[in-house]
């Protein structure tokens, strides 16, 4: 998307589900059962695009990576850190959570895994992704990934290329009107 159209990406944190424990949900029987139909579509848009994925044991908290990750914005690694936690989550089935797996994303890299943490821990940036989270929901979003265009449109979930090539053309074809 990004060599065919001139955009810009900011990654904003956005709690899902603030309701889930720190130990994370196991996922029941009839829950992973209807995961999995939907896993397998998005285990295939992965592989498409080169990824592969894993059906988690559990539904963690995201809150610790969604703050680990406003530390990795203040050093200029953001899209780096969440990129890669992603692909520990999604790729290998490893907890969001857990420190161990936040510190090894951090220090691979290059990020003070210690400091990460104890900012963390001291609550440093619980306010901004508070205020994301908040903001999101008032602008009704209920999923992710989402996507906003100029304030103008969105695409919510894991949806195919060809999605986001017709917002790209609307507001093409709305900046050619205006002109």
């Amino acid at each position: 998307m990004k060599q065919e159209y001139e955009v810009e990406v900011e990654w904003l944190p956005f709690e899902l589900h603030p309701e889930i424990p720190p130990e994370g949900l196991d996922l029941p029987p009839h829950v992973r059962a209807r995961f999995g139909g939907m896993s397998e579509r998005l285990k295939e848009m992965a592989r498409e695009g080169g990824m592969e994925m894993v059906t988690p044991d559990i539904i963690p908290s995201s809150r610790r990576a969604l703050e680990a990750s406003e530390f990795a914005r203040e050093k200029g690694k953001h899209e780096e850190f969440h990129h890669l936690v992603f692909q520990k989550f999604y790729g290998q089935g490893m907890d969001l959570h857990d420190w161990r797996v936040l510190r090894a994303a951090a220090e691979e890299l290059g990020l003070d895994a210690e400091e990460m943490e104890q900012l963390t821990e001291q609550g440093r940036f619980k306010e901004i992704v508070d205020r994301s989270t908040a903001q999101a929901q008032l602008m009704g979003i209920t999923a992710v990934p989402a996507f906003i265009f100029d304030n103008k449109y969105a695409i919510v979930g894991a949806q195919p290329y060809e999605a986001f090539i017709e917002v790209m053309s609307r507001l093409r074809l709305e900046s050619q009107d205006g002109d």
